[in-house]
């Protein structure tokens, strides 16, 4: 059964792992990886991501990507959104820390904006705007 689309929206605003996925190269399948994200329902979604990354540059060449997020307890949910680049700024300490504070327990947070800027070096928040929606819950109605 298709989520409606407040239900889809709010689905998508909770902290799930993401699976974004962007065409790389023409005669391959999709690179598809795990990603932390952030979306405020009727908003843009964002990804923080290193700069020099392959999906950060295949990002930019497309200029649009995919991104799904399912759960599978209490029942099996998932939402599927894919749409078009309409920004992208540099990664800062602020947007660092509000992604991850929203996956780490709040004593995790410090220590991991401090291994992100010292070991993965500079990042770039890309922002999509949603444009296709896929959704479904396949529990009991």
């Amino acid at each position: 059964m298709a989520l409606s689309v407040e239900e889809r929206e709010r689905f998508l605003a909770e902290p799930h792992i993401g699976a974004l996925s962007v065409v790389e190269r023409p005669e391959r399948g999709p690179l598809t990886v795990p990603i932390w994200y952030q979306y405020t329902p009727g908003g843009e979604l964002w990804v923080n991501t290193p700069a020099g990354s392959r999906k950060a540059r295949a990002i930019d060449a497309t200029g649009r990507f995919s991104l799904t997020v399912q759960r599978t307890e209490p029942t099996v949910r998932y939402v599927s959104v894919e749409g078009p680049v309409v920004r992208t700024a540099p990664g800062s300490h602020e947007r660092s820390w509000e992604m991850t504070a929203r996956y780490l327990p709040p004593e995790k947070v410090a220590d991991f904006v401090e291994y992100e800027r010292t070991q993965l070096g500079e990042h770039v928040v890309i922002y999509m705007r949603p444009e296709h929606w896929l959704s479904a819950d396949f529990g009991p109605t």
